[in-house]
């Protein structure tokens, strides 16, 4: 027992050591010896069982890689080396707890991505902290449950649907431009983008999911200000590795912000979703054709003639805020960047936008002209590339996963995806760190391995509403070059011309001390400027 603790006291100190000494004075030793001991024989079956990995240098052998990966500009860096050096995988050890195999090619992504839902589970590292808010949703469910719940939600996604959602698109943009305008007027010629495109994406879902017309970038409102504090502490808890566990978390003060939080968050969806359910109820089949996602979740049923219930569809409207207003938010403001950092390709893109608006009395983007868009389409797809909003998906698996090189990903070790090693690896992409659109060129796309550009992930876990965020960010990238030019700014609190930026990854990719930029207006009317 002097031997185990001994092995342990670096781990426990490097968590919380007072914390570590009240369980102790408590009478909790015994059982936290237990607890390590399977712990620590877990952790040599992994290791033995990963040993034919290549594994970057390690602190020790308990403790692993811990702490060496950072949600900061280095973190990525430290991501590029790990790709330079290995190429495609490498394995890596968070203490005793997780032990995962990072994966940074192709070869090696497709056959993890594409494997059966059936085997595929998703983990605790990344998505467990996500559950007290999304509960059994399609992001986090398994198995027959995650098919079922596929299948029904597959109808809140259909084109007939986003042809709708785009003149929401289109009216949140104009109101976010409008503020943009007034701040301009005002000397504010740089803006902080990601705090005003995030608003504008929340009301743009708060008006697709619940028709709800929340006013919330003007005015403050209660449920918006819950989810973006939900979502800070989730990264807050994921980089304090005793808070991993419930029975720690919740005993914290950040955990008793996150239950204040979720408890306006839970309360705002209960209460849409009882009152579309009663209205439906009553309106039968004179209910109007066009609705929004929960309204669609409500009246859909699976092959036995079952519907989701209400938690489940309390889940499923969470999950879909969560997951589309921060990675759209993100996609959109590193796109606005990118063609800050090359006029060249903005002003082409520009072009393309107003030639296809000229002689239109509208000031619209409409559904059909989304594929009328082909080198602005370019433009955002590489800004994914070079910048993806999420950097890595994790999974588990039900059974050992055979990869290239004879490698064997063993049962339940976490396979970490790296999005961001993908787009970056020198191995698949020329000059991985440029931005060039013409990548991504019909020609040129099909000299690429399907699995080298995979913003939405890929296989049958994939994003079911990359249709929705694409759709979004083409509408949104051009009304902003429509009346908008676009220049790098910094913040002026801080004075200085702008310096480079350092990313910050989180949630969603973002960067350190906001993105800012420098807008000039063009004609309101979108004509030539």
């Amino acid at each position: 027992m002097t031997l185990l603790l001994r092995a342990l006291a670096p781990l426990l100190l490097w968590a919380d050591p007072p914390l570590m000494l009240r369980w102790v004075g408590t009478g909790l030793l015994a059982l936290l010896v237990g607890w390590a001991a399977r712990l620590l024989l877990r952790h040599a079956w992994f290791t033995r069982r990963m040993s034919r990995f290549s594994r970057p240098r390690t602190r020790s052998w308990l403790l692993g890689h811990l702490g060496q990966m950072q949600s900061s500009e280095e973190g990525l860096q430290r991501v590029d080396q790990l790709v330079q050096t290995y190429r495609h995988c490498c394995c890596w050890f968070l203490g005793p707890f997780y032990h995962l195999v990072r994966v940074f090619h192709p070869d090696y992504v497709k056959p993890l991505l594409m494997a059966s839902a059936k085997m595929t589970v998703k983990d605790d590292l990344i998505y467990g902290h996500l559950r007290p808010w999304l509960g059994q949703s399609l992001l986090l469910s398994n198995g027959e449950e995650w098919s079922r719940k596929r299948r029904l939600l597959t109808p809140a996604f259909h084109f007939d649907v986003l042809k709708e959602s785009v003149s929401t698109f289109n009216s949140s943009t104009h109101t976010m431009h409008e503020k943009w305008r007034r701040l301009v007027a005002t000397g504010e010629t740089s803006l902080e983008m990601f705090g005003h495109v995030t608003l504008m994406t929340l009301d743009s879902l708060l008006k697709c999911a619940f028709s709800f017309q929340s006013d919330c970038q003007e005015s403050t409102c209660a449920y918006v200000s819950a989810i973006v504090e939900l979502s800070d502490l989730i990264i807050d808890r994921r980089f304090r590795i005793l808070h991993h566990w419930d029975w720690i978390y919740w005993r914290t003060q950040q955990g008793r912000r996150f239950r204040r939080a979720l408890s306006v968050v839970h309360e705002f969806t209960r209460e849409v979703v009882q009152k579309r359910r009663a209205l439906i109820g009553q309106q039968g089949e004179t209910a109007p054709k066009s609705r929004d996602f929960v309204d669609i979740i409500l009246t859909t049923k699976d092959e036995d003639g079952r519907s989701l219930s209400d938690e489940e569809i309390q889940a499923e409207a969470n999950t879909f805020m969560f997951a589309g207003h921060d990675t759209t938010a993100s996609a959109i403001s590193w796109t606005l960047y990118n063609l800050a950092q090359h006029p060249h390709y903005q002003e082409e893109c520009r072009q393309e936008v107003m030639d296809l608006m000229r002689g239109r009395a509208g000031r619209d983007i409409e559904w059909e002209d989304l594929s009328n868009l082909p080198f602005t389409s370019m433009c955002i797809r590489e800004s994914l590339r070079l910048h993806p909003p999420v950097q890595a998906v994790t999974r588990k698996y039900t059974q050992d996963m055979p990869l290239p090189g004879n490698l064997t990903v063993p049962q339940g070790a976490i396979c970490l995806v790296s999005i961001y090693g993908t787009h970056h690896n020198p191995a698949v992409w020329t000059n991985p760190h440029e931005f060039d659109p013409f990548r991504f060129d019909p020609e040129n796309k099909k000299r690429v391995s399907s699995h080298a550009f995979i913003p939405f992930s890929s296989g049958p876990r994939n994003c079911i509403g990359q249709k929705f965020a694409m759709a979004e960010l083409r509408v949104v990238v051009a009304l902003t070059l429509l009346r908008f030019r676009l220049h790098p700014g910094s913040n002026p609190e801080l004075g200085g011309s702008p310096g480079p930026v350092r990313r910050l990854p989180q949630l969603v990719l973002r960067a350190e001390g906001g993105l800012w930029l420098q807008l000039e207006p063009l004609d309101p009317a979108g004509t030539d400027p």
